[in-house]
């Protein structure tokens, strides 16, 4: 497997948010240490910003340039492809750079569950909800799955929606609530299937939703989902999280 590891400077809540200095590192430097720790044979760091490029050049990391226009990091590595001439048969795995605690038992994960179900065109993985207020949270994207774990649908809504349990004005238990599963966004595919990915137009429910992945489905391709074998924390959006992850990292250096 490829991992890339897209990482654009604009952001509406966090401005250069890659570059965000956490335990003395900018935070991509903490995604790429955790890429380069995996089973990966090849990590780029792909982005359009000349100050994320110089930095990334300085901790040793592989950059590939890309164009100003791409609407989404999937876009972003279909160019990565095409630059480094990766075989279309190419697992790739694509990870997020504001995700420096994602473990890397899970880049491994995702990866082998790529390339042992033959029959999907992505894999990407899930958890149990561990809070009832997770269940209404539009941040906390929920995923059903069929009987093969494939998925049925992602959304930032409660589904399936559970007529007696979720009744008006009844209290969600925390055993109803872990009956959920939420998506956690990190996605392998063969690198034929991004190329083919990023020709379709945006698809109603993809835009409705603002989420890329139900493109997929869509389009009838399938996506498979495996639970993850450890719960990664949240990935930094707000300022609240910098300082939340800066701490579990100070924790887990020390």
């Amino acid at each position: 497997m490829r991992i890339v590891i897209p990482a654009r400077y604009a952001s509406s809540r966090l401005p250069g948010k890659p570059l965000l200095l956490l335990a003395g590192k900018p935070m991509l430097q903490h995604v790429y240490e955790k890429a380069c720790a995996s089973q990966a044979r090849e990590v780029v760091v792909a982005t359009d910003d000349e100050l994320i490029a110089k930095a990334a050049d300085g901790f040793g990391a592989r950059v590939c340039m890309t164009r100003t226009d791409h609407s989404s990091g999937t876009m972003r590595i279909a160019e990565v492809i095409d630059v480094m001439g990766w075989s279309d048969d190419e697992i790739i795995v694509n990870l997020q750079g504001d995700e420096p605690l994602m473990p890397v038992s899970l880049l491994n994960q995702v990866a082998r569950d790529m390339e042992h179900h033959q029959y999907a065109d992505t894999a990407t993985l899930a958890a149990h909800l561990e809070h009832p207020q997770q269940l209404f949270d539009p941040n906390v994207v929920k995923v059903v799955l069929d009987r093969k774990g494939y998925a049925l649908y992602f959304s930032r809504a409660p589904v399936p929606w559970k007529r007696d349990e979720l009744a008006w004005g009844k209290e969600i238990s925390a055993e109803v609530s872990r009956g959920y599963l939420r998506h956690i966004g990190l996605y392998a595919y063969r690198a034929a299937f991004i190329k083919e990915y990023v020709g379709w137009p945006e698809a109603p429910i993809e835009a409705q939703e603002s989420l890329e992945q139900l493109r997929t489905l869509w389009h009838g391709k399938r996506i498979h989902v495996s639970l993850a074998a450890e719960i990664p924390p949240a990935g930094v959006d707000t300022p609240e999280d910098v300082t939340r992850i800066e701490q579990l990292l100070l924790q887990q250096s020390g």
